[in-house]
């Protein structure tokens, strides 16, 4: 066979590193669906994408990448359960099935859930697990974030949130869950569950939590998909006002960066970038949420986010009524950073001073103290207050808890301008 070119084997490479970002975790959910065990899903998903780095420049990119990685990975797996030198009944079992497999399995839908990676998602939100360790497994497993990215995200050390990891994993396999997707009558008590997960996966794409890019458009996809998927599945009301509060949020998403990646706040958006598609879509989904009663967390963020997308410029967004939808939200969702988005619509009612004082508090109280948006939030109040080197001790306490590159770069600018 004649040597291949540089250019077909970097071609090739190439291929390979792109159907890692796009089919990776979709092929890793269809895998855990075969082998019903992540571990070993993991690595027939390791084992794939190393064929493919060895196959792909002499045979060329094949038409389906995602369909040849679990195929690949599939049998990978098969191998590597039979040259165990022993293995249980259940790895026995899992090989026979897997190889008796008819036809191409990732086309195969077994479930009412009908896609891998929402099947995924409900099994990572299996109720033998604590809340915490669901979330982080899903932003693992389904995202695909590193260990570091979600350690950061939840403000723990790498080794602790490895370790939550780990112990999910064999919490599920000890109790032989596997991949084990409720029955369609079973959905419902795991839905507020899957709900913030997929509300996460959301909230990392549409402000990343570090990283050179303040948005990615990957997971924002994403997360719109699986809620597309969820409410055509269980059109509750939260499951509504989840996905029209992502489908709002997400068409401002272009004018939130200007050309050179840098940050642009809502106010000094181009509000003629807005996605109108996006937004008539959701405002018509918020008011379908809205008619539950009382109407939950997402559909009171979908109707506060609705007030900004109806508002024509900056100066005639309505905070009164935002005011007034956080006093709700707040008695739904008590959360600090609830406590925090409010005060910022009480400085645009009633000034900077009432909603210092509010962010003074909610700092005092501690739960925000490794936040850096709260800092930050103080910081611009004591900006417009006048309070400048207040306002400078703020932005640099800022500054050294922010991990994501425009927003450092947003607060070194507003840092350098102070006088």
């Amino acid at each position: 066979m004649p040597a291949l070119s540089p250019a077909a084997v970097a071609a090739a490479r190439a291929a390979v590193e792109s159907a890692w970002r796009e089919h990776s975790r979709h092929a890793l959910a269809t895998l855990v669906r075969l082998l019903g065990d992540f571990d070993l899903a993991e690595e027939a998903l390791h084992d794939a994408f190393r064929a493919a780095l060895e196959q792909w420049p002499a045979q060329g990119v094949p038409g389906n990448p995602y369909s040849w990685l679990v195929s690949a990975g599939r049998f990978k797996a098969i191998d590597q359960i039979r040259r165990r030198r022993r293995y249980d009944l259940d790895d026995g079992r899992i090989a026979e099935r897997v190889a008796a497999a008819d036809g191409d399995p990732a086309e195969v839908e077994i479930d009412a859930v009908g896609d891998d990676r929402l099947r995924l998602v409900f099994t990572c939100c299996h109720p033998v697990l604590a809340p915490e360790a669901r979330v982080a497994l899903t932003l693992r497993e389904v995202c695909g974030l590193a260990t570091e990215e979600i350690a950061r995200a939840f403000l723990v050390p790498v080794p602790t949130l490895a370790q939550r990891i780990v112990r999910a994993k064999a919490k599920l396999r000890q109790a032989r869950v596997g991949y084990q997707v409720p029955g369609r009558a079973e959905l419902p008590a795991r839905l507020a569950s899957v709900l913030q997960v997929v509300y996460l996966v959301f909230n990392e794409g549409h402000s990343a939590s570090a990283g050179a890019q303040a948005v990615r458009h990957d997971l924002v996809e994403e997360a719109i998909r699986l809620g597309r998927l969820l409410v055509a599945l269980l059109p509750e009301p939260e499951a509504v006002g989840l996905l029209a509060l992502m489908l709002l949020h997400a068409s401002r998403r272009h004018a939130r960066t200007g050309a050179d990646g840098a940050l642009v706040l809502l106010p000094d958006q181009d509000r003629g970038r807005w996605d109108r598609a996006l937004i008539d879509e959701g405002l018509a989904l918020v008011r379908l949420a809205l008619r539950a009663r009382p109407p939950g967390s997402y559909a009171l963020q979908a109707a506060i986010a609705a007030v900004h997308a109806e508002a024509a410029t900056a100066a005639a967004t309505d905070w009164p009524q935002i005011v007034a939808l956080y006093d709700l939200l707040l008695r739904v969702d008590p959360s600090p950073v609830v406590a925090l988005n409010r005060a910022v619509a009480i400085a645009e009612r009633d000034g900077p001073a009432p909603a210092l004082a509010l962010v003074d508090a909610l700092l005092a109280e501690g739960a925000l103290a490794g936040y850096h948006l709260a800092h930050a939030t103080r910081a611009e109040l004591l900006r417009r207050l006048g309070r400048t080197d207040e306002a400078r001790h703020a932005y640099q306490r800022a500054l050294g808890l922010v991990r994501q590159l425009p927003e450092r770069a947003f607060l070194s600018e507003r840092l350098a301008a102070l006088p």
